[in-house]
């Protein structure tokens, strides 16, 4: 069975950082662009940060200059670092990644099941 299993959010104060990890298992070829998501209460999701496979990066425009993404491509894990926290980065974040499957190299988007990111003022 192929997933994405996020860790490290939690409660910090404004000004702090958390890491999160985004770990892909299963079998899986190659992972493409993985990216991070967020969805703040009553909001729609937005996208965060993406990387591809080369390591080419976007941002939301609130978060340049503050968030990093990152991956480990031997290790099928992505990153997504955290500084400067702000109360309005508060939110589930989800990770994302477009996967190609070994043996048959099928494609497939998944979505892992998220990780709660507080911050308190």
């Amino acid at each position: 069975q192929v997933q994405l299993v996020e860790s490290g959010g939690g409660l910090v104060q404004a000004g702090g950082s958390l890491r999160l990890s985004c770990a892909a298992s299963g079998n899986i070829f190659s992972i493409n662009t993985m990216a991070w998501y967020r969805q703040a209460p009553g909001k729609q999701r937005e996208l965060v940060a993406a990387i591809t496979s080369g390591g080419s990066t976007n941002y939301a425009d609130s978060v340049k200059g503050r968030f990093t993404i990152s991956r480990d491509n031997a290790e099928n894990t992505g990153y997504l670092q955290m500084n400067d926290l702000k109360p309005e980065d508060t939110g589930v974040y989800y990770c994302n990644a477009d996967l190609v499957l070994a043996p048959t190299h099928r494609y497939l988007e998944l979505w892992g099941q998220g990780t709660l990111v507080t911050v308190s003022p």
